[in-house]
């Protein structure tokens, strides 16, 4: 809890500052999200129709995925579970950014039947 505390009130302090910060054309303000995904049982077929449904309709400008192994400690038991995993990665603007990826992240979590998605976000200057 008091983890959760600390990254919230770093959150909090580091945010003001990047409002106010200016970007070097051509680059503009945008979030940079990761999505830690365990497979489980997503083979490559149902993730490639997770993509075109969930994903890229929300997302439309592209996206990057990262084959990865990972583990995860469920909180209720404390069994670590290790698996293989993607990370999916996205820069879009920040105007409904939140919204979307926790709708990608729910239906992910519903459809292969994962108890966690781990999400990261970072605010940066990009440009494409």
């Amino acid at each position: 809890m008091r983890i959760r505390f600390a990254v919230a009130a770093l959150a909090m302090i580091a945010t003001p500052a990047f409002a106010q910060q200016s970007c070097p054309a051509p680059q503009q303000p945008m979030l940079d999200i990761e999505l830690m995904l365990g497979r489980g049982k997503a083979g490559d077929a149902r993730w490639r129709q997770f993509l075109a449904r969930e994903v890229t309709p929300r997302f439309p400008d592209g996206l990057t995925v990262y084959e990865t192994t990972g583990q995860w400690r469920d909180p209720a038991t404390h069994k670590v579970t290790r698996e293989k995993s993607r990370v999916l990665r996205i820069i879009a603007p920040k105007e409904g950014a939140h919204d979307k990826i926790a709708a990608v992240a729910d239906a992910y979590r519903q459809q292969f039947r994962q108890k966690s998605v781990g999400i990261v976000t970072r605010e940066v200057c990009a440009s494409f």
